[in-house]
């Protein structure tokens, strides 16, 4: 939410924060003394604590982003405790937010779900009418974070709470760091804790490895999308009256598959005189081979495009 959190305290939104810095350590932002940012340094399990903020400050609009998140080592390493422990902060979430709604003052909750309840998607590109007849996802990740889209429509269906389900599509942008958690892994002759695609293929460039190692033929196809549309896409969700109630991919509706990626930063980082060079590792079982958005609905519902191209927001990088 760091690109998010501006925009919003730029429209004038009083902007209250709980995190208990669980996966990165303590992090400064260049919001954090601006007066309408309300920082609370906690655990989002803790429904105590959620209650204090929400009832004392007459919260209207909650939003749902806490979760244990990583790249695809994690989900593997940690497959129960992603489940575990994303579901429990999804439950103390939901039950003080339909409190909240019972009480009179909170309007909706808004879901940042994931591109991964596509994970076993088989018709491209995937529009939001057509999870419903999707396949479930395989890992845990994805499997806990369509429960949060149920938990949403559940609470609207029994007790009325408003909802807008958002589903960001590979964000790229600044802010990625190793995790507390993450252990070194060696891909080549090349030591790095694996993350997210992006800052992997960063650090094995910069450290010297040629050829570039890969996981699987680097035909995987996704959409990598600059952090700032996507902040600007969620930001529009969470008051546009014609998101209430709604589910929306928020993306770039240009794909690129992971060798396209690696060569546009290898390119950046080495220069476009360096040949390109790569080889195969063996890839994750969760490695998903095809995440492809359809973005019309966004788009045509709530005028929300993603147009920052991936060059452009990998310069940020």
């Amino acid at each position: 939410m760091g690109y998010t959190i501006p925009i919003l305290l730029d429209a004038g939104h009083e902007v209250y924060g709980i995190d208990n810095f669980w996966k990165y350590g303590e992090l400064k932002h260049s919001f954090d003394s601006h007066p309408r940012f309300h920082f609370v340094q906690g655990d989002a399990k803790d429904v105590k604590l959620l209650r204090s903020i929400v009832f004392d400050h007459k919260i209207e609009i909650f939003v749902a982003a806490a979760a244990i998140i990583g790249g695809i080592s994690m989900f593997h390493k940690l497959a129960y405790f992603l489940l575990a422990e994303n579901e429990r902060i999804t439950c103390a979430a939901f039950d003080v937010c339909v409190e909240a709604h019972q009480a009179g003052f909170l309007e909706k909750v808004v879901v940042i779900s994931s591109s991964m309840v596509y994970e076993s998607a088989e018709t491209f590109p995937s529009k939001e009418s057509d999870l419903p007849a999707c396949p479930p996802p395989r890992s845990t990740y994805g499997f806990q974070k369509l429960a949060c889209e149920y938990f949403a429509k559940g609470a609207f269906e029994q007790h009325g709470l408003a909802y807008t389900i958002i589903r960001p599509f590979n964000a790229v942008g600044i802010g990625e760091r190793r995790a507390k958690t993450d252990a070194e892994v060696l891909s080549g002759n090349v030591k790095l804790a694996m993350s997210h695609v992006v800052p992997d293929l960063v650090q094995k460039i910069l450290k010297g490895q040629k050829p570039l190692h890969i996981l699987g033929g680097g035909q995987q196809r996704r959409h990598y999308t600059y952090a700032g549309d996507l902040a600007q896409g969620i930001a529009t969700c969470l008051t546009h009256p014609k998101a209430l109630n709604q589910d929306f991919n928020i993306s770039t509706a240009a794909g690129h598959s992971v060798l396209e990626l690696a060569e546009i930063i290898w390119k950046k980082i080495l220069g476009p005189e360096t040949a390109f060079e790569y080889v195969s590792d063996t890839p994750f079982e969760y490695d998903v081979q095809m995440r492809v958005p359809c973005v019309d609905k966004a788009r045509e519902v709530l005028g929300v495009e993603c147009k920052t191209s991936l060059e452009s927001a990998l310069d940020e990088v």
